[in-house]
């Protein structure tokens, strides 16, 4: 039997001293708590790891409960040709790369990966500017994908890239997670939602949801997915691009 828990309850007391810390807002490199922040992160991550060993899945709500209104946050549609031609082809010659640290690299398309098994999930959403909604999202789980590719020893994390080119500094959109979030079985590369393929505005044709985390962590618009052994290499080595330009916590679990 799957057990079901509240994230945010039972994390409420153990990590409160970092919910004091992180609602101060995201800070600069040159604030005195800056590395007192790091250490509360590394404490929130730490904790949680420990209490959701045995993977409990985060809360699912029933098809009743999808929100009339699911806003559409960040980008809504990438910029350039690249993805226009896409979008004019409806994605038929669109291929998610599976490289780095694998022994089989991969070139899916989009109807090779829905013909993997799938996994229809209905859960709430919740964005760190405030809001939330809840959405059904239908696709295949990411630890399939991580399978048929086979991790080489030395994989610590999964990388995700995307299409969408960011207007605030010219860099592409980009995420990670560990392999614990990854092989989560509520993680999944969703090409639907609410019953219909996915639309422009939420990731199309392929999105990351990471259940577990908050808004940024879930990545539109996939081009690539890179496993890897550390992150110090990826733009300013934060792991994510909102990490890098905001100092956005990496491990934003909720």
């Amino acid at each position: 039997m799957n057990r079901k828990i509240s994230r945010r309850a039972v994390l409420g007391g153990l990590a409160s001293s970092s919910v004091l810390l992180t609602a101060c807002g995201r800070l600069d490199n040159a604030t005195p708590f800056r590395q007192l922040l790091a250490l509360s992160d590394r404490f929130t991550l730490g904790a949680e790891r420990l209490i959701l060993a045995n993977r409990p899945l985060v809360r699912e709500l029933s098809v009743a409960q999808i929100s009339a209104v699911f806003p559409t946050n960040g980008t809504t549609k990438p910029r350039g040709d690249s993805y226009a031609r896409h979008l004019d082809t409806g994605f038929a010659d669109w291929r998610l790369r599976v490289h780095g640290l694998v022994e089989r690299p991969l070139s899916l398309s989009l109807a090779a990966l829905r013909s993997l098994p799938s996994r229809t999930q209905v859960t709430m959403h919740s964005c760190d500017e405030g809001w939330s909604a809840i959405g059904q999202w239908h696709g295949v789980q990411l630890s399939r994908v991580l399978a048929l590719a086979g991790l080489r020893p030395g994989a610590r994390f999964v990388v995700f890239h995307c299409m969408d080119q960011l207007e605030a500094d010219g860099n592409f959109y980009y995420e990670s997670v560990d392999l614990f979030d990854a092989f989560h079985p509520q993680t999944i590369l969703a090409y639907g939602m609410n019953g219909q393929p996915l639309p422009v505005g939420y990731g199309a044709p392929l999105r990351l949801r990471v259940e577990t985390q908050i808004g940024y962590k879930n990545a539109k618009y996939l081009d690539r997915i890179e496993v890897v052994d550390g992150l110090g290499a990826l733009g300013k080595g934060r792991g994510g691009w909102w990490e890098d330009f905001d100092h956005a916590v990496w491990y934003a679990g909720q």
